[in-house]
């Protein structure tokens, strides 16, 4: 793992695991979900220890300071050595709700709906009264 003075915001995001793709964190910061210093900014943006950098993942804002940086990716374990989560419990609060409201959860196993599930599954959805 080398580590640098400065990396591309883009590859710093990947290589901490925040994105799961180099070309997904490309895309939030064009579309304006990655902030440093509170400025929007571009996937070519160069990044350097101390520097705070916020993620808009909706429904939760997750808020990070970079402790050092790296352009290889890491291993789960090690992302803590290269950021400091600043994140507010409420915003983690956030994801964890959404995650439980989420519709059309099946439990593993359960194999796919019959047919009369299935008709059940689509009253429900539509809004109407299920008997």
């Amino acid at each position: 793992m080398t580590e640098t003075g400065s990396v591309r915001i883009d590859k710093f995001l990947w290589a901490v695991r925040l994105y799961k793709t180099r070309s997904l964190a490309s895309d939030a910061c064009r579309m304006g979900r990655v902030l440093v210093s509170n400025t929007q900014v571009k996937p070519s943006r160069s990044v350097s220890a101390g520097e705070m950098v916020t993620v808009k993942k909706p429904p939760a804002t997750f808020t990070y300071r970079i402790k050092s940086v790296t352009e290889n990716r890491l291993p789960a374990k090690l992302v803590g050595e290269f950021l400091d989560d600043l994140t507010p419990e409420n915003e983690k609060i956030k994801i964890s709700v959404s995650r439980s409201l989420s519709t059309g959860y099946r439990q593993k196993g359960l194999g796919r709906p019959t047919k009369k599930e299935r008709r059940t599954i689509d009253k429900w959805q539509d809004g109407q009264t299920i008997i």
